[in-house]
């Protein structure tokens, strides 16, 4: 029973990837702009996280150990100080991206300004993270998340061309706008695979005492929690495709979203909206604050654990804190939420080759994995999203200039 409880740490990781500030923002724009063509990437997005956490969730289970706690040791302090420092401040702008995302919900449902927000969410959370557990974290986020549910019932409530739909599953070429159409496919990608979730994932391994007797509902696990939340962010896209596209109406502020849900479902549509965006984000603030702590705190072979209380781990905690505080920030000065979210998504997506390509020498590693080494087709999948990624870090910062606005 408890293994299967375990799918909640897929769930968590799922939402966090694909229910949140940034799969939010990035779905609905892509839908308003170019209805169903950029399915593709989402499902795109999907398959690389899913094979990423099965394979740092493997990796925790045979050695027991993080992915972050390897990498340093298999590459030495040298190399591992380049995908720290990369991680580290994506992380920490997401981080800030996600606080915003809360505080814009709660401005839409109060008509105070997300900025006078930004400091109490971060000390709400602190709080939750020196107080509680990652049992209460993980799996209070992820029931609490089901509510994102919500985007799919509003599809299906009015009723979409299931045939458009199908083809924005094959990869297409936009005939006008190209720039704004590759822009956010990579925010997408971005958005979906973003290092800290497969880090935070690998963590949670550890946190949970996985062993080899795991591995089984390690896939269960990573592949259900994926469909879970991409099926979701499918729902999002589909939504803008159905209420903005027709009136030309592009996603530029994140008030306009609650459109969304308001559009099949009415008041409550609206009311929901408010309440996924408000839980998903605040979610992906714990998560995130806990992951860049895990980073931090594993890099330099400190003691760490949510589960410890503070004064067993003050370092641990400590880092978290600081993150926190920091991330809410950019939100109390009142930068644009929408445009910290895309900044974000794209610098996360330039980040993957500094944890994606080293994680193919790691599953390779007969001392750390065993018999349970990557077989010839999870490696041709690692290294078609190894290339995948390079392709992002050089192309990201150029669709950041072309395709912005």
């Amino acid at each position: 029973m408890k293994k299967i409880a375990e799918i909640s740490l897929g769930l968590i990781t799922a939402i966090g990837g694909f229910l949140e500030i940034g799969s939010i923002a990035t779905s609905a724009q892509a839908g308003s702009e170019f209805r169903y063509q950029l399915i593709w990437v989402l499902v795109i997005g999907v398959l690389g996280l899913a094979f990423l956490m099965e394979m740092t969730g493997r990796l925790a289970a045979v050695s027991k150990r993080t992915y972050v706690d390897l990498l340093r040791e298999r590459f030495g302090v040298r190399f591992f100080v380049i995908p720290l420092i990369a991680v580290f401040v994506v992380s920490v702008l997401v981080l800030a991206a996600e606080i915003g995302g809360v505080g814009v919900a709660l401005q839409m449902a109060t008509g105070i300004s997300f900025q006078w927000w930004a400091i109490p969410i971060a000390i709400v959370g602190w709080l939750l993270l020196w107080r509680g557990t990652f049992s209460i974290v993980e799996q209070g986020t992820a029931i609490l998340g089901l509510v994102s549910i919500v985007f799919a019932v509003g599809v299906l409530k009015s009723h979409p061309d299931w045939s458009a739909i199908g083809r924005g599953f094959i990869p297409s070429h936009p005939s006008q706008n190209q720039a704004r159409y590759w822009y956010l496919a990579v925010s997408i990608l971005g958005a979906s695979i973003s290092p800290y979730l497969y880090l935070f994932y690998s963590a949670g391994a550890v946190e949970d005492k996985w062993d080899q007797s795991y591995i089984s509902i390690n896939w269960i696990t990573a592949g259900l929690g994926n469909l879970f939340g991409g099926t979701l962010a499918i729902a999002v896209l589909i939504a803008a495709a159905l209420v903005f596209a027709p009136a030309g109406i592009h996603v530029d502020k994140y008030e306009q979203m609650g459109l969304l849900l308001a559009s099949p479902l009415g008041r409550i549509g609206f009311a929901l909206f408010i309440a996924t965006l408000c839980v998903t984000c605040f979610g992906a603030t714990l998560e995130l604050a806990l992951s860049i702590a895990y980073l931090i705190a594993q890099g330099f072979g400190w003691e760490w654990s949510e589960d410890l209380r503070p004064a067993r781990d003050s370092r641990f905690a400590t880092v978290y804190s600081l993150a926190i505080i920091l991330a809410a920030i950019p939100a109390a000065l009142g930068l644009d939420a929408l445009m910290l979210t895309n900044l974000s998504m794209v610098l996360t997506a330039a980040s993957l080759p500094f944890t994606v390509i080293p994680l193919i020498a790691l599953m390779n590693d007969g001392e750390v994995m065993g018999i349970h080494c990557n077989g010839w087709f999870t490696n041709t999948i690692l290294v078609c999203f190894s290339l995948l990624s390079i392709v992002l870090f050089f192309a990201a910062l150029p669709f950041q200039m072309t395709g912005a606005s």
